[in-house]
C-alpha cells in the first residue's frame, strides 16, 4: 500500500470513528481496522490492567484473549512490563517472540505455542494502578516494520482520545452525583437541626475534617441512614 492510499484509508476511518455513538463501538472499529491498515497484523485488541486484573477489550481473535489471560496468570509479558515501566515507554515492538525466553521465560514459549510470532503495542494511558494498551499480533516473526509502527501510532491516538473522553465523561457524572448527594444531605441536616443552608454545609464540613472522612462519604451516610 502506498502512502496516498494509506492516507485516504486513515482519513476515511477517522470520519467513521467520529460517527460512532459509544466508546465500545469506537474501539471495536479501531481493532477491526488494524488488520487492514497495520502491515503484518493478524489480530488486535486492547488490554486494560486495573489493580493487577486484566480485561480484554474489542479483541479481533481468540489469540488476543489468550495472550492477555496468559500475561495475567503468569504476571509477566510485554504489557506487564510496559505497565510497570518507570521510563514511560509508549511503544514496544517485539520482532521475534522465540528469542525472548530469557526476558519472559514463562510467557514467551506458551504464547508462541498458541500462535504469537511477533507483537507490537502502544500505551494508551497510565494512571495510578490503571493501564491501557493497544496491541497488535502477528503469527509470523519479523513482520512489523517502521511503517507498521506509524500506522499503529495513528490508530492508538484515536483509541487514546476515546478513553480520555470516556474518563472525562465518567468524572463529570461522578461530580454531578456527588453534588446531588451533598445537597440532599444538607437538606436532611437543615430539617433535623433547623439550620440554614450555610450552617448545614459547615456541619458536614467540620464532621468530615474531624473524622477524616471524605465529604461525599459523610453525605452518602446521612442520605442512607438519616444521621451521621
Amino acid at each position: 500500500m502506498d502512502w496516498g492510499d494509506f492516507a485516504r484509508q486513515m482519513a476515511s476511518m477517522a470520519r467513521d470513528l467520529l460517527a460512532q455513538d459509544s466508546v465500545a463501538t469506537t474501539l471495536e472499529r479501531i481493532t477491526a481496522s488494524a488488520t487492514g491498515l497495520v502491515g503484518g497484523c493478524d489480530a488486535a485488541g486492547i488490554l486494560v490492567l486495573h489493580d493487577g486484573h486484566v480485561e480484554s477489550l474489542s479483541p479481533t481473535h481468540q489469540l488476543v484473549v489468550d495472550s492477555d489471560e496468559l500475561q495475567e496468570r503468569l504476571r509477566e509479558g510485554p504489557c506487564f512490563d510496559a505497565a510497570r515501566s518507570s521510563r514511560g515507554e509508549r511503544v514496544f515492538r517485539i520482532a521475534d517472540l522465540t528469542v525472548e525466553r530469557q526476558r519472559w521465560p514463562a510467557y514467551a514459549p506458551l504464547a508462541h505455542k498458541f500462535g504469537v510470532g511477533s507483537m507490537m503495542g502502544f500505551l494508551l494511558y497510565t494512571e495510578e494502578q490503571d493501564f491501557g494498551a493497544l496491541n497488535f499480533y502477528s503469527r509470523e516473526p519479523g513482520t512489523f516494520t517502521a511503517t507498521s509502527e506509524t500506522a499503529g501510532w495513528l490508530l492508538a491516538s484515536h483509541a487514546a482520545v476515546a478513553f480520555s473522553a470516556a474518563r472525562t465523561h465518567a468524572q463529570m457524572e461522578q461530580a454531578v452525583a456527588t453534588r446531588h448527594t451533598i445537597g440532599e444531605a444538607m437538606g436532611i441536616v437543615m430539617g433535623a437541626r433547623h439550620l440554614t443552608e450555610e450552617e448545614a454545609f459547615d456541619v458536614l464540613r467540620r464532621y468530615s475534617q474531624e473524622e477524616n472522612i471524605k465529604l461525599r462519604d459523610v453525605a452518602r451516610r446521612i442520605c442512607e441512614q438519616g444521621t451521621f
